[in-house]
């Protein structure tokens, strides 16, 4: 950063200087080569960019502090050296246009990290302040999106209840028209329920607006008393709300690692409740087969016992034949051709009398057919004697 100053003798010695300057860059470049000149001028170029936005920053600085001021601060407190800096090249620079005064003034390093730090408070300011107001606007936008998100809802659902209560509610099945007193009865609805949302909306900005002063006293009191919070108290928040940002921060990663723990838990629990479903399903099954076997041993008993007295019974028969048989005495065999004929004799006798028996059922169905043929003979020649006989049974 630069300014100029006065003084022949200055300008005398910057001249010789200048031209001595001039002649040992046009030696150095005689016998540079090209890439030599080509980095001196890159740095030449870096240093010009360093130094148009060292001189952008100071006279944006120029332009934001007034020099009465600045002479004001001296006269009152004592000035720091970058006001001092400043005033001087201020008062220099309105005389600098002179050209044959010319004197080069250069800041100190502390001097243009002090301007620096300024004008970087200044934008920092200026960004906040910015910042504010446009989260004031997007508020705003936001606050009118909404209002005609609410509006357009609104719209839509009376739209939907005059469509449904007048344009097809309220039609005339015999002429097709719109009954008027009930047009005129949905609006005065609609008028009396606006009116109601008015009142109730003009009671809520009064409460309000009670509130707003409420707290406007509050914050006046405080305010007297001391008790407005400053920018220590609100860094001092700050720090407490990142602790507790980092507690809260730890406490999710405990919370994860438990969820991660209940879900590996809640993953055995269903696998050992798929472990019991089939052991039960397996218990269930072998119970219904223990009874069916049971049952089917309470009927083999059944059947044993059974077996048990039929086997009682058949050796007791075995027995008592056994007994008939060692008490059986076989007879002659003269009587025994004797039985043999006789049981011939009345087999031949019993097969002549069914033949006789044969015979005689036949004539008998003969006798019985003639007997109904003869009787319905006598029913169609003599019926009155046929009804007679009936009436005397």
């Amino acid at each position: 950063m630069t300014s100029t100053g006065e003084g022949p003798s200055a300008t005398g010695s910057s001249s010789i200087s200048a031209n001595t300057s001039q002649i040992s860059l046009a030696d150095q470049f005689a016998r540079s080569t090209e890439e030599e000149i080509q980095f001196a001028l890159d740095e030449i170029r870096n240093e010009n960019d360093k130094l148009e936005k060292e001189t952008g920053i100071l006279t944006k600085y120029l332009k934001r502090v007034d020099p009465k001021d600045i002479q004001t601060q001296i006269k009152g407190l004592e000035a720091s050296p970058v006001q001092q800096d400043v005033v001087r090249v201020h008062k220099r620079r309105s005389r600098s246009r002179t050209g044959s005064t010319e004197r080069l003034l250069k800041l100190t390093t502390e001097q243009k990290c002090d301007i620096a730090q300024r004008e970087h408070d200044e934008l920092r300011e200026e960004i906040n302040k910015f910042k504010h107001e446009t989260e004031k606007i997007l508020d705003t936008y936001r606050a009118t999106r909404e209002e005609a998100e609410i509006r357009l809802a609104e719209m839509k659902k009376s739209s939907y209840e005059f469509n449904r209560d007048i344009v097809l509610g309220a039609k005339n099945l015999r002429t097709g028209r719109v009954v008027a007193e009930r047009v005129t009865r949905y609006f005065e609805d609609k008028m009396r329920s606006r009116k109601a949302l008015i009142e109730k909306l003009r009671l809520k900005n009064s409460t309000l607006k009670v509130q707003k002063k409420k707290l406007q006293l509050q914050l006046k009191q405080k305010e007297e008393m001391g008790e407005v919070l400053h920018e220590v108290d609100f860094k001092q928040l700050r720090i407490e709300n990142n602790q507790y940002l980092e507690k809260i921060d730890e406490r999710n990663q405990e919370l994860l690692k438990l969820k991660h723990s209940s879900g590996n838990t809640l993953q055995v629990l269903n696998t050992y409740k798929k472990k019991l479903n089939n052991l039960t399903m397996e218990s269930n099954r072998l119970k219904l087969e223990i009874s069916q076997r049971n049952e089917l041993l309470t009927k083999i008993d059944k059947e044993t016992e059974l077996v048990e007295k039929e086997r009682e019974k058949a050796e007791s028969i075995n027995a008592n034949l056994r007994r008939q048989l060692q008490d059986y005495i076989v007879p002659e065999v003269l009587d025994y051709v004797q039985v043999r004929a006789d049981l011939y004799e009345l087999t031949k006798t019993m097969k002549t009398w069914e033949r006789k028996v044969d015979i005689a059922q036949m004539e008998l169905q003969k006798y019985q057919k003639q007997w109904l043929m003869m009787r319905e003979h006598n029913r169609t020649v003599n019926p009155w004697a046929t009804m007679e006989q009936h009436a005397a049974l």
